[in-house]
């Protein structure tokens, strides 16, 4: 299988995909967004559960505010055994029962880890089917904890619904159109009349880096050179160094020989492991 690893943002987050070299370009692309688009769904979906779980179904917009100030305004409230206000007021504090919301928030868990970054440092590659798995997992719970059935205006049966919902929230400029992304690896665009083939040969074990960008987007921002991490160390090791280079210049021409850099026997004592070892005094 062809493993593409695509990266989402700078911080490493992204998924694995797995393809095979004949796979025309034109259904590869529509694919690797759909479950772009999803997991973006999915993280949204996994909180806006919690919060159904712990308070309820969501607020008309007309009654959305504090219990405290409702109550102030006349409005009754609920006093039943599982009230639990919600602090941001966007909820009517009537959860579930403990048996259905635990359900509520395992399948969302699942659908979360299913999602998370550190597959692809496990290896395991997503899938569309997967994906819709794990969301019609959280479907099912969500009947079991409301039969009835959630109003239309809460976040968690407009994500259910679709990828509608995001368009109302802060990542609604992340959402990428299958029908007109485009996929690049390494600064080459994959053009959507060829073959995954024609790009990366026939190799079935093939692995490369890719991006997704909107129409028009241009070639992404290359992979820097150095990982954050490997920076962070760079620049700890420069300080040192300079801190070092600092004291010699203030020190005694003559203190240098205490240094280990100047003992001509500290390489050996290296090698043999003895540079740690202190005489009992």
């Amino acid at each position: 299988m062809v493993v593409l690893s695509i990266k989402t943002s700078n911080d490493g987050d992204g998924f694995l995909y797995e393809t095979t070299a004949p796979t025309p370009i034109l259904e590869l692309i529509p694919s690797l967004v759909n479950i772009y688009n999803g997991r973006l769904r999915a993280r949204t979906l996994v909180d806006a559960v919690g919060g159904l779980a712990a308070h309820g179904i969501m607020k008309p917009v007309d009654d959305i505010g504090s219990d405290e100030f409702k109550k102030s305004c006349g409005v009754q409230t609920s006093e039943e055994e599982n009230y639990c206000p919600d602090p941001s007021g966007l909820r009517t504090g009537n959860r579930p029962d403990p048996g259905p919301a635990s359900t509520l928030l395992q399948t969302a868990s699942s659908l979360d880890e299913y999602i998370n970054k550190s597959q692809v440092v496990k290896k395991v590659a997503l899938t569309e089917e997967g994906l819709n798995e794990k969301l019609s997992n959280v479907r099912g719970a969500v009947i079991m904890a409301f039969p009835m059935g959630l109003p239309k205006w809460d976040t968690v049966k407009l994500l259910l619904d679709g990828n509608e919902a995001l368009k109302e929230t802060g990542i609604a400029n992340d959402i990428l159109d299958p029908d007109t992304a485009s996929l690049w690896v390494a600064g080459k665009e994959f053009p959507r009349d060829k073959l995954v083939s024609d790009r990366l040969g026939n190799n079935e074990k093939t692995k490369v880096i890719g991006k997704l960008q909107k129409s028009g987007g241009g070639p992404p921002a290359r992979e820097p050179a150095v990982s954050e991490k490997e920076r962070k160390a760079m620049m700890a090791h420069y300080f040192k160094r300079n801190e070092e280079l600092k004291n010699l210049a203030e020190a005694d021409d003559d203190d240098y020989l205490r240094s280990s850099w100047a003992d001509p026997k500290s390489m050996k004592r290296g090698l043999h492991g003895l540079n740690d070892v202190r005489m009992r005094m």
